[in-house]
């Protein structure tokens, strides 16, 4: 398979092809269906990390359903546990009974296997998380490729990021193309790249994807695509507008992202621990590096026209976590995210502080 991920830089001249592409497939589409005049809306989601926090983003698209205004996405984003939302997000309301499953239903045991101190200190890391793919392999099936690339084929688009971490670098993987290409590896590299995006470094695993440089089989090491960003849209050097243009499309944008954390700093009392001092830190990061990337969508979105929707979990959420991926916990979050958008979801329309 090739063309079916880009570099950020080096393949911005493809991604803007593909973009033309899928929106000229989309007109057709439009078209043949006996339409007139501009296309509708074009509605963009993406969706963060966040770990058993995804299932705020799980509820709300599910309670989006049952308000009766859930848009279709034109394009679907996912990082991290954003990335298994997303093919069910993508397929729309059809699918919300599975991705209510996965994340209402399952416990840290369908997620990860611990490992012993000695192996998480010489192995890579601290927990299996063989559980997990084979939770993927459950729900993303040859039936949800076909319907994957049926969409494709309507000019909508999935794309889900992962970090190559020899490169340092973060690549977007075209999910409807590889479902389209009809291999007979595009099942596993599905897999492959939706538990990558979710290894989170040291904690889980890499995935190492075997691809082909200079016509030499070579394997590359990813990883959580959390370790580039928490939530992306687009690349900001895609410059939709003009893309749209050049492909006779006028149309009104907008951009929907699913933050899976609170946007506030919460407090916490700090053992003096190393590994609770170094757990502590890496959560400030992340929480500060979600923060930016919200800062960067807005910018961009402002600059190419698209209306900037943001949703988050709220502060009132209090409901504590005493262990990875408790049900408990995550069917209370799910609920919160079901019930504020079944009401009708206050939509922030820049983010905090800007």
């Amino acid at each position: 398979m090739t063309g079916i991920r880009y570099w950020q830089k080096e393949d911005l001249a493809r991604m803007q092809q593909d973009a033309r592409e899928a929106y000229v497939r989309e007109a057709e589409m439009f078209a043949a269906a006996g339409n007139n005049g501009p296309l509708p809306p074009a509605n963009f989601l993406a969706i963060s990390g966040g770990g058993e926090d995804g299932a705020f983003g799980a509820g709300l698209l599910v309670g989006w359903t049952a308000a009766g205004t859930r848009p279709e996405f034109k394009l679907v984003t996912g990082i991290s546990t954003g990335a298994l939302t997303a093919p069910f997000a993508f397929l729309g309301p059809a699918y919300d009974n599975q991705l209510k499953a996965v994340y209402t239903t399952i416990a840290a045991e369908d997620v990860l296997e611990e490992r012993s101190r000695l192996a998480a200190l010489f192995n890579d890391a601290l927990a299996d998380n063989a559980p997990l793919r084979r939770l993927v392999a459950k729900y993303v099936t040859q039936d949800m490729l076909k319907a994957i690339a049926a969409e494709h084929a309507k000019g909508r688009l999935l794309f889900i990021g992962t970090t190559n971490l020899d490169a340092r670098r973060p690549v977007i993987w075209n999910i409807g193309k590889i479902a389209a290409s009809g291999s007979p590896e595009a099942m596993e590299l599905i897999h492959d790249i939706l538990v990558a995006s979710t290894a989170i470094p040291g904690a889980f695993p890499p995935t190492m994807i075997d691809v082909k440089v200079d016509d030499a089989p070579y394997q590359e090491m990813h990883v959580d695509g959390g370790a580039s960003a928490q939530v992306f849209v687009y690349p900001p050097a895609l410059q939709v507008a003009q893309i749209a243009k050049l492909a006779g499309v006028t149309r009104e944008r907008r951009a929907f992202i699913i933050r899976n954390s609170r946007l506030d700093p919460d407090w916490a009392d700090t053992e003096r621990r190393t590994l609770s001092i170094a757990q502590r830190a890496v959560s400030s990061l992340i929480q500060n590096q979600g923060v930016g990337d919200l800062y960067r969508i807005y910018a961009t979105t402002e600059r190419d026209g698209v209306d900037f929707n943001l949703a988050f979990i709220p502060m009132s959420f209090d409901v504590p976590l005493t262990e990875p991926f408790e049900q408990h916990y995550m069917n209370e979050l799910f609920n919160v995210g079901y019930e504020l958008a079944r009401e009708g979801y206050p939509w922030a329309k820049a983010p905090p502080g800007y």
